[in-house]
């Protein structure tokens, strides 16, 4: 849909263009060039923004591939299954992300009036293709990221994390 935005923004930009760059004829009566030769300019200049805006929103509207970087080898197919159906519990349409950004964190606990947990994973991070993160490190946990909906066959509280510590979603461990 973003695509098709853009293409419709980049054609109507163009016909500006062409617009401001050819033009229609000589003012009839002689008076107005001037004043025809800014709104030339105007209808350049715009057009050509209207191409950049489209520019971006084509660039925008690439899907986006999930990585693989081999962290699935020898995974259990159903704790494979659980992971990718995971979903944020407050964008129901985007994923927890999967196992690359997923980090053993138990010692769930309110620590001055603010959940957290601690990370505790002693997995090593290079077949998972994550950055480290030490043990011990204790992480604050946004109340609207807490996701009680879907089990956790692990035995481990999981938070799931991006590269910069954004935290998607922390799974309580228990239930299956």
């Amino acid at each position: 849909m973003l695509s098709a935005i853009a293409v419709l923004i980049a054609t109507v930009a163009l016909c500006v263009i062409m617009v401001g760059l050819f033009g229609w004829g000589p003012p009839r009566d002689g008076r107005g060039v001037m004043r025809q030769r800014i709104i030339r300019v105007l209808l350049v200049v715009g057009g050509l923004f209207a191409l950049m805006v489209a520019a971006v929103l084509f660039g925008a509207a690439r899907p986006a591939f999930a990585r693989d970087l081999g962290q699935w080898g020898g995974q259990d197919p159903d704790l494979r299954a659980w992971y990718e159906s995971l979903m944020q519990p407050d964008v129901p349409t985007a994923s927890c992300c999967g196992v690359a950004d997923a980090y053993f964190c138990d010692d769930y606990r309110l620590h001055g009036g603010k959940a957290v947990c601690t990370i505790s994973d002693d997995r090593p991070d290079g077949p998972r293709g994550r950055p480290h993160i030490d043990i011990g490190t204790v992480i604050e946990i946004p109340p609207y990221k807490l996701k009680w909906d879907a089990g956790n066959p692990t035995g481990h509280g999981i938070i799931f994390l991006s590269r910069n510590r954004y935290v998607f979603c922390y799974v309580q461990p228990g239930g299956v």
